[in-house]
């Protein structure tokens, strides 16, 4: 949680003026997330209600219209360490698609240092690149039987569907995603900063459009000899029910393996086959063909994989 944000939102709510501001964009661009980031992109600092209130009338023009141009693509690489044991299952070398990719920081899973310890804080297990420690370094508490690899996948292809690709080599796309962590998230800013600089020295490409119109062709064009595996994280509540699954049946007819990390009740039939309840209504779900492996925490956190 965002106590800047919160303390925004409860003064834009009871502040008429504000919310006569807000009315003029269009419904769904009336996100808090979306706003308040934008007008920290804008230049807004952060600080009491009052003053950001004063900030927000003069500027409005210029929020308004980051707001109608850009959309929440939080891109974080710390989910990788919830991925990782998923991936790690399947045969290699791997070719990886991610839908809903943003700018293609979860798609350098290879690239990433990992530190898996028990709830306690002890230290289980810690995963370099080939290459030797990343600039990265994912911490995430692992419980249950959770089955970390002895070394990182081969990811041989790798590419992306996003409704509107960021560039890492643009530097007012990565300000975007900057602006998207929340203010107090110090270390998510550290993070997304280094993963940007292992992602530039691999461009990825990230084809723009609907993931339900995409996913197929990009399938077809991964290497033979690979796995093929599309994923996605934070996706799936920005498509409606009908789209959530025409994206399932498109999945299970495609010869490609299906990693989904969402949250409960977004990938059709998941929360029907858990064999055990969620131990927070904020846990993500991760999934393979459909099949829950871990709940896990939605900034990649913790997982806790399932008996």
């Amino acid at each position: 949680m965002s106590p800047c944000y919160e303390a925004w939102a409860r003064g834009v709510a009871d502040d008429p003026a504000s919310v006569a501001l807000l009315d003029t964009l269009p419904a769904p661009k009336r996100q808090p997330n979306l706003v308040f980031s934008s007008a920290r992109f804008c230049g807004a600092e952060t600080g009491e209600y009052p003053v950001f209130a004063a900030w927000l009338a003069e500027n409005w023009t210029r929020v308004k219209q980051t707001c109608l141009t850009h959309a929440t693509q939080t891109n974080e690489a710390a989910r990788c360490a919830t991925l990782l044991p998923a991936l790690a299952l399947l045969p290699g070398p791997l070719a990886l698609i991610e839908v809903g990719a943003s700018a293609g920081l979860c798609l350098h899973p290879d690239g990433y240092s990992y530190q898996y310890a028990e709830p306690s804080g002890a230290v289980t297990k810690i995963l370099h690149p080939v290459a030797g420690p990343s600039p990265v370094l994912l911490h995430c508490v692992a419980s249950g039987p959770v089955p970390l690899p002895d070394e990182l996948p081969e990811v041989i292809w790798r590419a992306g569907i996003d409704l509107n690709p960021l560039d890492v080599t643009r530097q007012q796309d990565v300000d975007w995603l900057t602006a998207l962590i929340w203010p107090e998230h110090a270390d998510r800013r550290e993070r997304l900063l280094a993963a940007v600089d292992v992602a530039r020295k691999e461009p990825v490409r990230i084809v723009r459009g609907d993931l339900n119109e995409q996913v197929t062709e990009l399938v077809a064009q991964a290497p033979a000899g690979a796995t093929v595996v599309v994923f996605h994280t934070a996706v799936l509540l920005y498509l409606d029910e009908d789209e959530r699954g025409r994206f399932a049946e498109t999945m299970a007819g495609l010869p490609a393996r299906w990693l989904s990390n969402e949250a409960q009740g977004l990938v059709p039939g998941v929360l029907e086959r858990l064999t055990e309840p969620p131990r927070s209504s904020s846990d993500f779900v991760l999934a393979l063909d459909g099949i829950p492996l871990a709940f896990t925490q939605p900034h990649g956190r913790s997982i806790d994989w399932l008996a």
